[in-house]
């Protein structure tokens, strides 16, 4: 007997094939679990129909799945582009790392004196800022501290001194040392 199989059935073949099996297989077991047809004209057209919707359907996942790698594909070059900025990025921080060690080894341990108005008993006309400190290590070193760099312990508002930390790295710190002396004369 003649029918057209309506799933793939292995050993036997695939949709739409038209197939010979035995009349009592093709009653009892295809037709009745709806994995055939009769072999007849119409049905043959009905399972051709069937057949190419599921093509064009099968199409439209093929080049859904296309556009989803094309997706995945662009979103690996963003990956990699970001893998190789961050890279780029490591160089020219370990490259300011290397900078600010380097500063740190010429202020190590230094120490600079300010001169300031103080009364009788050693109080101040104001107090050290972080600017009159990084004009001095410029004067003196030629070395660019920016102020918002510098990290005041206490406020200086007396004469002694101070110890001052220098941020210049997230990783690299240098302890500086501050003496403020009296001003003979007003500037």
């Amino acid at each position: 007997m003649k029918v057209i199989l309506l799933e793939n059935i292995t050993k036997i073949g695939s949709i739409g094939e038209v197939i010979e099996v035995k009349r009592g297989f093709a009653r009892n077991f295809l037709i009745a679990n709806k994995k055939a047809l009769y072999a007849s004209k119409e049905n043959i057209k009905e399972v051709e129909k069937i057949k190419n919707e599921l093509n064009k359907k099968d199409l439209e996942k093929k080049k859904s799945a296309n556009d989803i790698s094309e997706k995945l594909k662009s979103k690996q070059y963003t990956i990699k582009k970001l893998s190789t900025e961050k890279n780029e990025l490591n160089k020219k921080d370990l490259e300011k790392k290397k900078s600010a060690n380097d500063i740190s080894e010429k202020l190590k341990s230094k120490q600079y004196t300010i001169k300031k108005l103080s009364t009788e008993n050693n109080e101040l006309y104001g107090s050290v800022k972080p600017t009159e400190i990084s004009k001095i290590i410029l004067e003196k070193d030629k070395i660019d501290i920016k102020p918002s760099m510098i990290q005041l312990m206490n406020d200086i508002k007396s004469l002694g001194e101070f110890n001052i930390l220098i941020n210049l790295h997230s990783e690299v710190q240098v302890k500086i040392k501050i003496k403020v002396i009296a001003a003979d004369t007003v500037q």
